[in-house]
């Protein structure tokens, strides 16, 4: 396996979609992690930068909110600091249970899930939703079926916040990521979301949505 932890990945995940299963590259890639034999390539230490600075002056105060794909679990704290009661899933139980053991005393509610085929309790349940880079992370032949799954998350009135590597910004071989363009950000709004914001950040490097469900 290669030293270069983007590199490692993509033969990860060419070997998954081989394999017929576009996600089974997650679980022994973070159990690998966990054990000190990978590197995870999106590895953070903090929220996401966009999330906290949306947060700052928006308390949840009991509100709900989900977290899809919550890795390492920081955006998920983050949340439930600032007053939301939130839920986040991985599809990784090696991810799920190294975020218990990094946050023993969590507020979150954690459990293992996958983006292609959720809980049905979710539907139409959040009045939060992030979805932060976890879309753009698997191949673009499922990539209709997970966006539904996130629209599907919104509650009525409930809003969806967006972060993903802008595809006309980068050139990078064939994933993963393979980062979503225009259109594809604009297609979240389904289901009932309207699109209320895009905004192209990080120097034009990256997409920042927010989308809302009428009540």
């Amino acid at each position: 396996m290669s030293h270069d932890p983007d590199e490692a990945a993509r033969v990860r995940a060419g070997q998954a979609l081989a394999a017929g299963d576009p996600t089974g590259w997650f679980e022994p890639l973070y159990a690998d992690v966990e054990s000190g034999d990978a590197v995870l390539p999106w590895n953070r230490t903090e929220a996401a930068p966009e999330l906290a600075r949306w947060v700052a002056g928006r308390p949840g105060e009991g509100r709900s909110a989900l977290v899809v794909g919550c890795g390492m679990g920081y955006d998920a704290e983050l949340l439930a600091a600032s007053g939301y009661t939130t839920s986040a899933f991985d599809v990784s139980p090696s991810a799920i249970k190294a975020v218990l053991n990094r946050f023993p005393d969590t507020a979150v509610s954690y459990r293992t899930a996958d983006l292609l085929d959720p809980p049905p309790e979710y539907h139409h349940a959040f009045d939060l939703v992030l979805e932060y880079l976890t879309v753009q992370s698997m191949p673009r032949a499922v990539r209709e079926e997970a966006i539904t799954s996130v629209a599907g998350f919104v509650a009525p009135g409930g809003r969806l916040l967006l972060g993903s590597t802008a595809a006309e910004a980068v050139d990078l071989p064939d994933g993963p990521p393979w980062p979503l363009d225009r259109g594809e950000v604009e297609s979240f709004a389904r289901d009932g979301l309207v699109l209320d914001s895009l905004d192209r950040v990080r120097d034009g490097r990256f997409w920042w949505a927010e989308l809302t469900r009428n009540g």
